[in-house]
C-alpha cells in the first residue's frame, strides 16, 4: 500500500496561522486590562442592547479598560463606539466571511482574521473579562467556550457576565433543568452572572479585582484553584495570572494518565453478531 502524499497546501495552511498569532500577540500585549464584549452584528444602533453596550464600554474605558469586540456592527460597533467616546483603547478583532463583514468606524487596534480559533485565543488571552449580550451561533459559542475553560480549569475564573435577564433566563433554566446533576455540577451555574444595568456589570468586573470571582466546591479541586492563584501572588484581572500558563492564556495543568485497562480481544471478528447495532 502506498503512503498518501500531504497536501501542500495544508502545510502551507501552518505559516498562514501562525502569521495570526504572531499578529495577534505582537499587537495586543501591551494593551494591559480589558473586557471582551460579545453579541449580534444584526441589532441596529438604537436597539436597548445596543445603547447599554454603548454604555457598558464607556463606563469600563473611563475605568481603565481595554474594550475588545469581534469589530463588526451591532453590539460590536456599540462597544467599540462607547470606548472610543470615553477616550479608551477600542479594539476590533474582526473576521473574514464569505459575506462581507464591515468594521466599525470606532476602532483605534483592528486586526483582521482568517481563522476563528486564532481570533478567539486573543479574546480568551488579553481579556480579563467577558460580557455577552444577546447574539447568535457565535455569542453561544464564545459563550459556551468560556465557561468551558473556567468549569475544567483551563482559564482563569474571571467575570462571565450575561446581559438581559428576560433574554438569557431562558437558556439558564434549560441548564437547571437538563443539564445539573448529570452533566455539569450545580455550582457551574455560577461560573456567570446576569445583569440588566451597565454600572452593574462594572461593578461585578471591579469586584473581582478583590474577591475571587468563582471556584468549584469539590475540596480537591478547590484546593488546586487556590494555590495555584496564590502562587502568581496575582488577582484574576492582572495580566499574568497564575503561573503555569500557556502563550494561550490557558493552564497547562497535568497529563492525562493512561488507562491500565485494556479491551479484551474480540475473537469473533466476523460473526455478524456482535456488530453494534
Amino acid at each position: 500500500m502506498s503512503t498518501p502524499v500531504p497536501d501542500v497546501s495544508d502545510v502551507w495552511r501552518v505559516f498562514r496561522i501562525l502569521a495570526e498569532f504572531v499578529e495577534g500577540f505582537e499587537a495586543l500585549a501591551g494593551i494591559g486590562p480589558a473586557v471582551s464584549i460579545f453579541g449580534s452584528a444584526r441589532m441596529k444602533q438604537d436597539d436597548p442592547f445596543c445603547v447599554a453596550a454603548r454604555q457598558t464600554a464607556y463606563l469600563l474605558a473611563k475605568e481603565q479598560y481595554a474594550i475588545i469586540t469581534g469589530g463588526g456592527p451591532g453590539i460590536m460597533e456599540a462597544g467599540n463606539r462607547g470606548a472610543f467616546e470615553a477616550g479608551g483603547k477600542s479594539i476590533g478583532l474582526n473576521i473574514t466571511l464569505p459575506r462581507e463583514q464591515i468594521s466599525n468606524p470606532y476602532i483605534n487596534l483592528g486586526l483582521d482574521f482568517h481563522y476563528f480559533y486564532a481570533r478567539k485565543v486573543m479574546f480568551l488571552k488579553y481579556a480579563s473579562a467577558f460580557i455577552c449580550f444577546p447574539g447568535g451561533f457565535g455569542t453561544l459559542d464564545e459563550f459556551f467556550e468560556t465557561v468551558t475553560l473556567i468549569q475544567t480549569m483551563k482559564a482563569e475564573p474571571f467575570p462571565v457576565i450575561l446581559f438581559g435577564t428576560k433574554h438569557w433566563t431562558g437558556l439558564v433554566e434549560w441548564m437547571k433543568s437538563q443539564l445539573v446533576p448529570n452533566f455539569i455540577n450545580a455550582e457551574d451555574i455560577d461560573i456567570f452572572r446576569i445583569v440588566d444595568r451597565p454600572e452593574d456589570a462594572v461593578a461585578l468586573i471591579k469586584e473581582s479585582q478583590v474577591r475571587r470571582w468563582w471556584a468549584p466546591k469539590d475540596k480537591e479541586l478547590a484546593r488546586i484553584s487556590e494555590e495555584a492563584a496564590a502562587e502568581s501572588k496575582q488577582t484574576p484581572l492582572v495580566a499574568g495570572g497564575w503561573s503555569q500558563k500557556t502563550g494561550e492564556g490557558t493552564l497547562y495543568g497535568q497529563r492525562p494518565k493512561r488507562s491500565e485497562h485494556r479491551p479484551a480481544k474480540n475473537n469473533n471478528k466476523h460473526n455478524e453478531n456482535n456488530k453494534p447495532h
